[in-house]
């Protein structure tokens, strides 16, 4: 994958009017993962949330809504590379820009590696179930996913997008097929009570707030349009519709599916037994039991996403690390583009090889790929909740300060102070706090970790900032720089 010269002239920058709506909406929408979330992330939900795991979706996406409006909003006028951490440095200023682009360079590397966790966790237990192979595979498999998702990444933004295209649509339709077979299976049993906070939960809205983490997880990515800014035709209007698209469409998504799952499955056994159901992939079990020897194509439904996902968040890690290295606050290699490819080729090698140590590493200690998949998912949830927090304010000052003329109370105002108020309570539920008389049920390792490892790299980044500003502030201010002309 060597090339010969890697320039960093930026006349040879990323390939202009590369991709057009369709596939920055399935950027977006494959960076969800919508398979792999319905079998895996949210299915650590449900051991909190239980019988009202719909409504914890629910809140999710009403939240993420919010904030898909303020991304929308600010993507009109900062068409960039750097995504949410440009929005929030022009909102907030260069330091806050800044810290968002520390904690975007812990949270977006490892989604794909969180992905081969679950590409090699679905492929090996599958064959250890079927044809009783070494349960350790999972390791080759984990390899293997981050093989082809750096070939994807390398070869360009055209084919990595066109791919994520053909692989969203398969894992959508299957999965939606299967969510219509188990309504219609539970018949007299669907019940609107799944929408509410004290059906199958131990602690109520205690227990839907947990719960609420790894439904936004679920969510992570509606947001990857964004980094595409500088390769999309008409990128001030094609960002904005693929953020709120791709929020909504595969929100509902999401609350079909386990709405169907919940009312098929029994509210009162989902907090207990989901979870372990067929081995720890109860989607397939599921499929199994309505569908018989169909449960082949959940499983490449799901195989599929892992990839589609990770190739995904690949692309939008490796745009962002070129954007920092084009401005200084990486090292400059990483702003260099492959000269044929145009692809940012040093963010692409270390992401490429840093995801595959990640994901084997961390699964080796442990103890498995869903272990690890749980602090690394918990992990990056709350460092994307607090960005995400940032960028509501953001869209807010950002249109009062500098697009007076354009402020509107209702989508500039009022949408992101909801959308700060509506992550509040993931936020107080990841530091078991409870408030107005509710008892959070707290947090099981290692998803416990999180918390903590957010909070080192976050004090960490604050000391790099302080250094920075020790030696002035010419790169740190060009956080707030876009590089598309519109």
């Amino acid at each position: 994958m060597a090339a010969t010269t890697l320039p960093t002239d930026p006349e040879l920058g990323l390939e202009r009017n590369a991709v057009g709506l369709t596939e920055v909406l399935f950027q977006s929408i494959t960076h969800m993962a919508p398979a792999a979330a319905v079998a895996f992330s949210i299915i650590f939900a449900t051991t909190y949330s239980g019988g009202a795991t719909p409504l914890a979706v629910v809140i999710a996406l009403i939240g993420c809504l919010l904030v898909a409006n303020s991304i929308g909003q600010l993507a009109q006028h900062l068409p960039s590379a750097g995504g949410l951490y440009t929005y929030n440095a022009r909102g907030l200023g260069d330091a806050v820009g800044f810290l968002v682009a520390w904690g975007f360079i812990l949270a977006e590397p490892l989604v794909a590696p969180l992905l081969y966790l679950i590409f090699a966790y679905v492929v090996a237990g599958t064959l250890t179930t079927h044809l009783h192979t070494p349960a350790e595979l999972w390791i080759l498999f984990a390899i293997l996913a981050g093989l082809i998702v750096w070939a994807l990444t390398y070869f360009g933004v055209r084919l990595s997008t066109r791919t994520g295209v053909l692989l969203g649509a398969f894992e959508i339709v299957v999965f939606l097929a299967l969510a219509v077979t188990l309504i219609i299976a539970a018949g007299g049993r669907n019940t609107l009570a799944v929408f509410s906070p004290t059906t199958g939960t131990a602690n109520g809205l205690g227990s839907v707030f947990p719960g609420m983490i790894f439904a936004i997880l679920a969510f992570v990515g509606f947001e990857a349009a964004a980094p595409l800014g500088e390769e999309a035709r008409n990128p001030r209007r094609t960002v904005k519709l693929a953020v709120l698209l791709s929020c909504f469409l595969i929100g509902l998504f999401y609350v079909l599916t386990y709405y169907a799952a919940t009312v098929y499955f029994g509210p009162a056994r989902m907090a207990a037994d989901f979870y372990g159901f067929n081995n720890a992939d109860p989607w397939t079990g599921l499929a199994t039991e309505v569908w018989g020897a169909g449960w082949i194509v959940v499983f490449l439904a799901v195989a599929n996403s892992a990839i589609a996902n990770s190739n995904a968040a690949s692309t939008a890690a490796t745009r962002v690390a070129y954007a920092m290295g084009r401005i200084g606050l990486l090292p400059a290699a990483f702003a260099r583009v492959h000269p044929v490819h145009r692809t940012p080729v040093t963010a692409v090698h270390v992401q490429g090889a840093g995801g595959i140590i990640v994901a084997v590493l961390l699964g080796l200690v442990l103890g498995g790929p869903l272990p690890a998949f749980s602090l690394i998912g918990s992990t990056v949830t709350l460092i994307v909740i607090g960005i995400y927090i940032l960028t509501n304010i953001s869209c807010t000052v950002f249109y009062a300060r500098e697009r007076r003329n354009e402020f509107n109370p209702l989508m500039h105002l009022v949408f992101p102070v909801l959308g700060v108020l509506a992550f509040i309570p993931a936020v107080i539920a990841s530091l078991g706090i409870g408030f107005l008389g509710i008892q959070i049920q707290p947090l099981a390792y290692p998803v416990s970790l999180a918390p903590i490892l957010i909070l080192a790299w976050m004090a960490l980044g604050v000391v790099v900032l302080a250094s920075l500003l020790a030696r002035g502030r010419d790169r740190l201010a060009r956080t707030g720089e876009i590089f598309q002309e519109g």
